[in-house]
């Protein structure tokens, strides 16, 4: 008797040893209540008389999942709302019976796979599949006041036994039921993770689909009690972002000045093109009726005229001299009313979507254009899409590492210093501002505007112009697109599973403004809106400083040259003491690190924008004509090419100095441009050769004459597929090839539409006041 008592004794000691055991195991997370959980594999290794488990990264990381929201439910439900915790507790249960709207719902949310070091920071799950858990024609109508359900949906009872009766799956063949009891929305959270097993703290962004009538702050609550059962990884939750708190776009006052204004556009376009086509009706009938009557003349005034067939002579050339001599009129109007006519008339046509189309896909081009230009425009515009598309692509993808290492070789020097891309522009803007200024002035098109004034009237009289006509011929596709920006960023903000790259969302209802006067680079970065807009506010400052030279130079040359010289230096100097003062150092830092410093400044790129200007005013006083040796050729173009080529490639695994690098920083903008400069004198004079075919090719002249709308939306082209995705990008260099023809194509079709609507309407228009002024003179 006392031998089985004692043997009871031990075997009851035993097991109560072997369950405290098992509990401390589960609170220290290193082993799963198997009531909750899927069978485990045992990973643990005998050392002697001890047991060690293995801290696999896995292990560590899974912090959260429902297993252990289940063994942690507890405690975590007296902290959140009563009916997220009737709802989780149903959730959990459906997951006990393995019904099918439960498994999709864990199977929606997110979790550590693989690549924590490649820079796996999105653990997204599918928002599209927690969307799509309840089938549209099923959906659950639910009352959010008594919280009812229709009879489209059995009611599932709700269970009051406790979670460890409740949760838990159990083995046993899957169960299909139709409709989850509650409806579903996906959560997005940004959560701060500090492991010290990793030694790393990282920002990561998880997915959870879970009970839509849980709040932010229930999420929240549920993820940083769950995560404190690992002993190697601290959460704090950030943000949450979801369903709650949806942009209702048709309330949006933006989208709707957008609406007003595109059913206008697409009105004018309908009224312009048939207006042209009922004009070339009209025209093409009156010639017939013209041409009809000019034989009837000729048979009357010519009945003796005959071959020896019996048949008359006459003369067609002199018959369409006639023609064409009865068809012209002096349409130079004479009286206002005649004026206005005229006015009336071309703003109509300007929308006229066939002439457009003709005018943006001509194969020739005027006499005061310089046909190289096309090619450099076209080329830098692809170079600024593959630079833009990488960032964003990068910023989204599962493995951000991958740039640390494809930024290493030596071809991705070609996005890294990108930024020369953007010296084109101003290049070829000072450049073509520069030239038809001091063309048209010569040829007496300005004499109109400012006669019978002196030249101080004259100069302010020249200056507001130029400065209207360029207010007008930019603004009218950039205030769309800065609208288009701030909706679909609104959008994307409350329905996409990534964070917006920037704050346009915030910034563009608050200081959309200083965007419509040019001046938002001089303000901090955080509050610009459509980040690359900086490119039009520069160009735009450098258009009035380039307006005050041109009117000065025109009257007095040498101070105009003297007041160039002065900004030129000053801007090497300035860009030099910046660079220097805050330790810049030019290939090895990240070339948007000094952005609100020196990238986007005026005072920091105004160098090419000067340099186009010198070049602009060469090629007029030459009138593109200059005799040169064969020697002075080749050493032209093996310096430019050198100069070209070491600016983008030469940085590479270079350390400079403080010193060097700020001397660097100062002039490889202005570098960059005298390079240009020589392509095209070079291509201007007869001496580009294959150079000079391939960059004035005709094939290019139609997309640089929409690179400003391309300019403007192929970011935007680039946000809408990285924010619609769901999941991230793995990067791979055919991936991000693929990706950017796709972007140069799609950003070149979608500016083609803009382009028609609203920017060649305005050019169109812009040239009924030359009309009108040549009728005064």
């Amino acid at each position: 008797m006392k031998k089985t008592i004692f043997l009871f004794l031990l075997a009851y000691a035993t097991a109560t040893k072997l369950l405290e055991t098992k509990e401390m195991e589960y609170k220290e997370g290193t082993k799963v209540d198997p009531r909750y959980s899927l069978p485990q594999v045992n990973l643990s290794v005998s050392d002697g008389n001890q047991t060690v488990v293995p801290a696999s990264l896995a292990r560590v990381l899974n912090f959260y999942n429902t297993e252990i929201l289940a063994a942690n439910w507890e405690t975590t439900k007296n902290f959140v709302s009563l009916s997220c915790r009737k709802d989780v507790e149903l959730y959990l249960e459906g997951l006990r019976k393995t019904e099918n709207w439960a498994l999709k719902m864990d199977d929606a949310s997110g979790r550590y796979s693989t690549g924590w070091f490649w820079g796996n920071h999105y653990w997204t799950g599918s928002q599209s599949l927690c969307e799509n858990i309840v089938p549209r024609s099923k959906s659950i109508v639910v009352n959010p006041e008594n919280r009812t359900r229709t009879s489209r949906e059995a009611e599932v009872p709700r269970r009051s036994s406790s979670p460890s009766q409740s949760v838990g799956y159990v083995t046993g063949p899957l169960k299909y039921s139709s409709l989850p009891p509650f409806p579903i929305s996906f959560f997005m959270l940004r959560i701060d993770v500090n492991s010290s097993f990793t030694t790393e703290e990282r920002i990561l962004h998880i997915g959870l689909c879970m009970p839509y009538v849980c709040t932010d702050s229930d999420i929240k609550v549920i993820m940083e009690e769950t995560s404190k059962a690992s002993t190697k990884v601290s959460v704090k939750v950030e943000a949450v972002r979801s369903h709650h708190n949806r942009f209702n776009i048709w309330q949006d006052r933006t989208f709707i000045i957008l609406c007003g204004v595109t059913c206008f556009v697409v009105v004018c376009l309908i009224v312009g093109t048939s207006y042209d086509f009922y004009l070339e009706h009209n025209e093409k009938r009156r010639k017939l009726m013209s041409i009809s009557q000019t034989h009837r003349k000729l048979d009357m005034s010519m009945p003796d005229t005959k071959t020896k067939n019996g048949v008359y002579i006459v003369n067609n050339n002199n018959v369409l001299d006639e023609t064409e001599t009865g068809l012209k009129t002096d349409s130079k109007p004479k009286t206002l009313r005649d004026i206005l006519k005229l006015i009336v008339k071309e703003t109509v046509l300007a929308f006229s979507l066939r002439a457009n189309i003709r005018t943006i896909c001509d194969q020739s081009v005027s006499s005061d254009t310089i046909p190289v230009i096309h090619g450099l425009k076209s080329i830098s515009m692809a170079w600024v899409i593959l630079g833009h598309t990488c960032i964003i692509a990068f910023k989204y993808s599962d493995n951000m590492e991958y740039r640390k290492v494809v930024q290493r070789e030596f071809f991705f020097q070609t996005i890294s210093n990108g930024a020369f891309s953007v010296d084109t522009f101003f290049f070829t803007s000072g450049l073509l501002v520069s030239f038809l200024y001091f063309r048209t002035n010569a040829k007496g098109k300005l004499d109109p505007i400012t006669i019978g004034h002196n030249s101080f009237i004259s100069g302010i009289t020249h200056f507001f112009g130029l400065i209207l006509y360029r207010f007008a011929r930019l603004t009218a596709p950039y205030l769309f697109t800065l609208g288009v920006v701030e909706v679909i960023m609104k959008w994307f903000n409350y329905n996409s599973i990534f964070e917006p790259p920037t704050m346009d969302h915030v910034n563009c209802p608050n200081y959309w403004w200083r965007n419509v006067l040019y001046i938002n680079t001089l303000f901090p970065v955080e509050e610009m809106c459509m980040l690359w807009s900086w490119y039009l506010s520069d160009d735009t400052q450098f258009y009035i400083i380039g307006a005050v030279m041109l009117i000065l130079a025109a009257s007095h040359f040498k101070s105009g040259a003297c007041l160039l010289l002065i900004f030129m230096v000053s801007s090497w100097i300035t860009t030099g003491y910046i660079a220097y003062s805050n330790s810049h150092m030019p290939g090895s830092d990240d070339p948007l690190a000094l952005f609100d410093k020196i990238y986007d400044k005026p005072w920091t790129r105004l160098g090419p924008y000067l340099i186009g200007m010198c070049v602009g005013w060469f090629l007029f006083k030459k009138n593109c004509q200059l005799t040169m040796s064969k020697l002075a050729v080749v050493s032209g173009w093996t310096a430019s090419i050198a100069c070209l080529l070491a600016l983008v490639y030469g940085l590479y695994e270079a350390n400079l100095t403080p010193l060097a690098g700020a001397a660097y920083s100062a002039l490889s903008h202005s570098a960059w441009a005298l390079g240009l400069a020589w392509i095209v004198v070079a291509c201007s004079t007869g001496y580009g050769g294959v150079a000079n075919s391939v960059l004035s090719s005709t094939i290019l002249y139609p997309f640089s004459r929409i690179t400003y709308c391309a300019y403007l939306l192929h970011p935007v082209v680039i946000r809408m597929m990285t924010m619609s995705m769901d999941s991230p990008l793995h990067l791979g260099s055919l991936v991000m090839i693929i990706i950017f023809l796709g972007q140069v194509v799609a950003s070149y079709v979608l500016s083609f539409f803009v382009s028609l609507a609203f920017e060649a309407p305005v050019v169109s228009m812009l040239r009924i006041m030359t009309k009108v002024v040549s009728t005064k003179k």
